[in-house]
C-alpha cells in the first residue's frame, strides 16, 4: 500500500468513523419523548423505576446499534457484489439472499413457529436459514467447472431465485390471517424495532468473519474490476477471490436481514456516494462504506421515529424514498 493510499485511508476512516460515532451517541437522544441522561445513568435509581434508563437502554440504544451493524454490513456487501459482478447497479439483494431470508421469515410468521436457538427466536432464525438456502442454490448453479464462478450465471440465477422466492412469499401469505399478513408486510418493509441485545450476539460472529474476508478482498476486487483474465495475469487466484466475495457478501447480507428485515437501497446508495468522495480504490472504499453506511442507516431510523411522531415508520420506507430517486438518477447517469 503506497503512502498516498495510506493517507486517503486514514482520512476516510477518521472522517467517516467520527460521523458514525456521532450518530451512535446522538441517535438515542432523539425521539418523541425527551429523556434526562443524568437520570438515565444514575446508579442510585432502580432500573425498574427509572423510565429514562428504560427508554435509553431498551427502546433506543439497541435499535441504534442495530442500525450501525446492519448499515455497515449492507453497505460493505454492496461494494463487494458490485466489484464481483463488475456491475455498478448490483446490490446485496441482487443474488436472491434477501428473498430467501424473507421466505424463511414468512414461513415462521404464518405458521406460528415458536422454537429458538443460539439466542435467536423463530423469525430471525428462519430468516437466516432461508438466506443460507438461497446462497447454496445460487452458488451451485453458478459454480464453474474449471475456474471460479460464472458471474453471468450468478447474476441470472440470483434474479431468477428472487422472482421464484417472491412468488412463494405471496403463496405463503395467502394462507395467513389478517394479523399475520400485516406482520409479514411490516417485516418486509425493514424495521429496526430491536429491544434487546441478543440478536447482536448471534449475528456479530458471522459479521466479523465477513469483515475479515472483506479486508482481504480489497486488493483482489481492485484487480477483478479489470476482468478475470487481467486479475489472473497479476497473480490473483480468481476462483478463490470470487468464491470469497460471494460467500462473505451473502453471509453479511443474511446476518443483517435476520436482524432488521430486508432494508433496501443501502447497498447501492452508500458505495456510490463514497466513491464520489474517496475514489474507487476498494482498500479505501470498503472501510469508508461500512462507517458511512452505519451513520446513514442510523440517521434514516431517527427520521423514521420522528418524522410523523408519535407514529413510527419502518426504516425501509425512508431508505426507499431516498434510494428510489437515487437509483433512477444512477440509471440515467450510467446510461
Amino acid at each position: 500500500m503506497t503512502m498516498g493510499v495510506r493517507r486517503r485511508l486514514a482520512i476516510a476512516v477518521t472522517s467517516f468513523g467520527a460521523l458514525a460515532a456521532g450518530a451512535i451517541v446522538l441517535a438515542p437522544l432523539a425521539g418523541s419523548t425527551s429523556i434526562d441522561l443524568r437520570r438515565a445513568f444514575d446508579p442510585g435509581i432502580p432500573f425498574a423505576d427509572n423510565v429514562d434508563a428504560q427508554i435509553f437502554f431498551v427502546a433506543r440504544l439497541p435499535r441504534t446499534l442495530a442500525g450501525a451493524i446492519v448499515g455497515a454490513a449492507l453497505a460493505s456487501a454492496g461494494v463487494v457484489f458490485q466489484g464481483l459482478l463488475r456491475n455498478p447497479l448490483a446490490t446485496p439483494f441482487t443474488l436472491g439472499v434477501s428473498a430467501g431470508a424473507a421466505l424463511g421469515a414468512m414461513l415462521a410468521i404464518t405458521f406460528g413457529w415458536s422454537f429458538a436457538a443460539f439466542g435467536l427466536p423463530a423469525v430471525p432464525l428462519a430468516s437466516f436459514v432461508g438466506s443460507i438456502g438461497a446462497v447454496a442454490i445460487v452458488y451451485s448453479l453458478a459454480r464453474a467447472r474449471h475456474a471460479g464462478l460464472s458471474t453471468n450465471v450468478l447474476l441470472l440465477a440470483g434474479v431468477t431465485m428472487n422472482a421464484f422466492f417472491s412468488a412463494l412469499i405471496l403463496f405463503v401469505q395467502y394462507f395467513g390471517d389478517l394479523a399475520e399478513v400485516y406482520r409479514t408486510l411490516r417485516w418486509l418493509m425493514g424495521d429496526l424495532d430491536v429491544s434487546s441485545y441478543e440478536p447482536f450476539a448471534t449475528a456479530l460472529p458471522l459479521l466479523l468473519i465477513s469483515f475479515v474476508v472483506f479486508a482481504w478482498l480489497a486488493r483482489p476486487l481492485n484487480l477483478l474490476s479489470l476482468g478475470p483474465e487481467s486479475a489472473a495475469n497479476r497473480g490473483i487466484d480468481v476462483a478463490r477471490a470470487q468464491r470469497a466475495a460471494f460467500l462473505s457478501g451473502s453471509l453479511a447480507t443474511g446476518a443483517a436481514v435476520s436482524i432488521a428485515g430486508p432494508i433496501g437501497f443501502i447497498g447501492i446508495i452508500i458505495p456510490h456516494l463514497v466513491r464520489l468522495m474517496v475514489g474507487s480504490d476498494h482498500r479505501v472504499v470498503l472501510p469508508a462504506s461500512a462507517l458511512f453506511g452505519a451513520a446513514f442507516l442510523i440517521a434514516c431510523d431517527v427520521l423514521a421515529r420522528t418524522l410523523l411522531s408519535p407514529i413510527e415508520l419502518p426504516v425501509g420506507v425512508i431508505t426507499a424514498l431516498i434510494g428510489g430517486p437515487f437509483f433512477l438518477w444512477l440509471l440515467v447517469r450510467k446510461g
